[in-house]
């Protein structure tokens, strides 16, 4: 497709063109439309728009998605990224000064620019797009400089810090503004998050005044693809992750490696949830650790809890499980659920550190507490994500002692299946232990849930358990390495 031109101009001059276009069912994950940018442009804004026909029942509707690349290019890994809002906006501006959430404030260089759509569902006829680009002309000013969060905050040394680690702001589909999200952890009872927009780093320098020595921030993105979501978890602050392919391109292990030289984790986010393009079709073998819970539970979250059970209980290398509330706007909750993290101090290497060896569990709220582990009665004691070296014949007591969820369920699991059962107090306070040996249990982790449902669910035989309130990671058991 050959550029759109404009051509030079006075200062404070405006230019618009408009690129009107079609795309058939089966059109590519992403359509680049070049527009030449000339020399001194002081602001490029896009807006957009698309039909939205009626399609029969069952059928997926039009859903048009939108981006833009500088005069950099569009070549892998993103050089020459400038933003991205999904479909969460139909306008957009950049310019030195600044540009809106989700897009990096910046020079407008002369060249080629692309304006990316991304069709997300294309309905049965077709989408008919149009795509106005108004340029202003005139010396640009000078950028900020962003102001991005610091790696420690107060902590208490070694202890257990609350997190939630997927967030939405207004910096890519969230109705939240980052002071509005801080605010809510703070609430919350957590004592760290991280910021994971869609597709953009250009929430990380949002948080200025917002942390503070009661709370660590930490930069992320969701890697957004047509084959699953992945969190990339504390990756270093302006850091952009590129989001441009499917499982079938094989790129997925290079960007996971992107990810860690960073200074961050692969996670996984919500593997099975419905969404078009949401569940994860990359595997595991280049994942730090899984999103197990993702918001308020559901038969998807059972699902994503069954997939991570049938893992540990494989044998192979494990991956920690986390909770996170994936939260966008009100009502959704921030810190439903939170994962909580034995770390040796509130620092962004500690914290990853803590989430990566799995010493952690997963609680639906800052009122609900867990200590767990297990211990052979001669002295020898192992936590949450740790292993208790014990010969196979060897007795070993599995220990959970809880709070905050009244009448709560405890199930105690092992590689064997759930293995014990016990209650919690009225009160929501409890403890519930059991014995077995390394040769009969691999491993050992706990649940705490809420009562079951009494009438249990239509059309679903035999009792099924209540809504999760809070979960481990599992205590190794036996010789031999984990993860």
């Amino acid at each position: 497709m050959a550029p759109v031109e404009f051509a030079q101009a006075d200062d404070g001059a405006e230019q618009t063109r408009t690129l009107r276009g079609h795309l058939a069912p089966g059109a590519p994950d992403f359509v680049y439309l070049p527009v030449q940018v000339p020399p001194g442009v002081r602001r490029i804004a896009v807006s957009y728009a698309y039909d939205r026909p009626e399609v029969p029942a069952g059928t997926r509707g039009n859903a048009l998605d939108i981006g833009v690349f500088d005069e950099r290019g569009t070549d892998p890994p993103g050089e020459g990224f400038r933003g991205w809002s999904g479909g969460a906006r139909t306008a957009f501006t950049i310019g030195a000064e600044g540009a809106t959430p989700g897009y990096l404030a910046g020079p407008v260089g002369a060249g080629v620019w692309h304006v990316v759509l991304a069709p997300y569902t294309v309905a049965p006829g077709g989408l008919d797009y149009e795509v106005t680009v108004p340029l202003t002309h005139g010396r640009g000013g000078r950028t900020p400089r962003p102001a991005y969060p610091p790696e420690r905050a107060a902590g208490r040394g070694r202890a257990w810090y609350r997190g939630d680690c997927h967030l939405h702001t207004v910096y890519s589909d969230g109705r939240r503004t980052p002071a509005e999200v801080a605010a809510a952890a703070r609430a919350g009872g957590l004592d760290f998050i991280v910021t994971t927009e869609h597709n953009t780093p250009a929430g990380h320098g949002a948080w200025e005044g917002l942390w503070g020595p009661d709370l660590l921030v930490l930069c992320g993105e969701e890697v957004t693809t047509r084959n699953g979501h992945c969190l990339a978890l504390g990756i270093a602050p302006g850091t952009f992750i590129d989001w441009r392919y499917r499982a079938r391109d094989g790129a997925f292990a290079h960007y996971a490696r992107r990810i860690r030289r960073a200074g961050g984790l692969v996670v996984p986010a919500h593997p099975h949830a419905a969404c078009v393009g949401c569940s994860w079709r990359f595997g595991f073998a280049e994942a730090d650790a899984v999103e197990v819970w993702n918001g308020p539970w559901t038969p998807t979250d059972e699902a994503h809890l069954a997939t991570w059970d049938g893992m540990l209980r494989s044998g192979d290398a494990w991956l920690p499980a986390m909770g996170n509330s994936d939260a966008h706007r009100e009502p959704q909750r921030v810190g439903l659920p939170q994962t909580v993290v034995l770390a040796d101090d509130l620092t962004r290497r500690a914290i990853l550190d803590g989430i990566g060896s799995g010493r952690s569990y997963l609680a639906e709220s800052s009122s609900v507490a867990l200590t767990f582990g297990a211990d052979d009665g001669r002295g020898r004691h192992a936590g949450i994500g740790e292993r208790l070296d014990a010969p196979p014949e060897a007795p070993v007591t599995a220990r959970l002692t809880a709070s905050g969820v009244p009448g709560g369920e405890v199930r105690l699991v092992s590689d064997q299946g759930v293995m014990h059962t016990g209650h919690l107090s009225a009160a929501g306070t409890g403890e519930v232990s059991w014995t077995t040996t390394p040769g009969n249990a691999t491993w050992v982790r706990a649940e705490v849930r809420h009562p079951a449902p009494e009438d249990g669910a239509p059309g679903v035989p035999g009792p099924i358990p209540g809504p999760m309130a809070a979960m481990t990671n599992p205590v190794f058991l036996g010789a031999g390495p984990h993860g």
